[in-house]
């Protein structure tokens, strides 16, 4: 599998990415002999990068790895992420340090490859935890304690999740703080890859992101590759957590079978489609997609053996981004 420059880390990340999330959840929920076949089958695959966060089934993701990680070959770098809860702020140095050392003891590592900040940033989505830029910046706030914890060898690079406000967010990539960040795109809303979103636009407009990040020379790690679920399946989910503000489930729902009639099956099932459009992207490092069985891994790395999608279906889609979309 491809491999590209995770921005200016001096990385090299494959062109997918495990997702070890609650999206999927093969890590968190598969009996144990599946998890380990995941990440066997994935490493064979040319998946060097396996990302998981604490939150993740309460650090039941990074348990599974930190048990089968040292039986994989090559080794895969890894991703883990920290949020701070509400009774974390008055201290959010010791928060972020704890909650790094209980992530690599639960990996079983002395050092990982990247650590993001996983709280939505400026007014957040959901009623999650957010953090304000002066959170971030200011001295002894989330950038001084990452740049601390990266100096004492425990992490090689730092990432930020570029969700919540969109102003909040281009403000901390612009800092230069940050190596890296979690970007929101898919065939639903690509905003992030616009420099203005057209008129009528009704969804959360991320645009500048991306091109804040290149700025910088960021590594870009795509999230939400097939939308949380819609895109991925046609049935409605059972369990979605909607990242972005001015959508909905159904509004997902119905936008994801919008892109599917668009474009049919010409370019795959729905889930090989939503994940080659965002292998279109080419500033993107990697697309981090959840797995939930053996086969949903199977059919992704077929998609990347297929490539992106041509400049026609993305001519298509651009209609309906156009039109009553988001």
């Amino acid at each position: 599998m491809k491999k590209n420059s995770l921005g200016r880390t001096g990385l090299a990340i494959s062109e997918i990415a495990f997702g070890g999330g609650v999206t999927g959840g093969i890590l968190i929920r598969a009996d144990e002999a599946t998890r380990q076949a995941a990440l066997a089958r994935a490493v064979a695959g040319g998946i060097n990068w396996i990302d998981t966060g604490a939150l993740y089934g309460d650090g039941a993701s990074e348990e599974t790895i930190g048990r089968h990680l040292s039986s994989l070959t090559p080794r895969p770098h890894v991703s883990t992420k920290v949020r701070l809860e509400r009774d974390d702020m008055s201290d959010i140095p010791g928060a972020i340090e704890r909650g790094l050392t209980q992530s690599l003891r639960r990996l079983r590592l002395e050092s990982i490859a990247l650590f993001q900040l996983h709280n939505q940033l400026g007014e957040a989505v959901g009623g999650r935890p957010s953090l304000r830029p002066g959170d971030i910046l200011r001295k002894g706030g989330v950038a001084d304690t990452f740049d601390r914890l990266k100096q004492q060898g425990l992490f090689r690079a730092s990432g930020l999740t570029a969700a919540g406000d969109t102003s909040a967010c281009i403000d901390v990539i612009d800092s230069g703080r940050f190596d890296a960040a979690q970007i929101y795109y898919n065939a639903i809303n690509p905003s992030a890859s616009w420099t203005l979103a057209p008129a009528g636009w009704k969804a959360q407009d991320f645009s500048g992101v991306i091109a804040a990040c290149r700025r910088h020379n960021m590594g870009m790690l795509n999230i939400r590759v097939f939308a949380g679920g819609p895109l991925a399946r046609a049935q409605r989910p059972d369990r979605l957590a909607v990242l972005t503000s001015g959508t909905d489930v159904d509004n997902e729902v119905r936008c994801a079978a919008a892109v599917g009639r668009a474009l049919g099956s010409a370019y795959g099932t729905p889930a090989q489609t939503a994940l080659r459009f965002a292998l279109a992207n080419a500033d993107l490092s990697s697309r981090i997609i959840g797995i939930a069985a053996l086969a949903d891994l199977d059919e992704a790395l077929a998609a990347v053996a297929q490539g992106p999608l041509p400049g026609a279906a993305l001519t298509r889609l651009e209609g309906l981004w156009a039109s009553d979309f988001g």
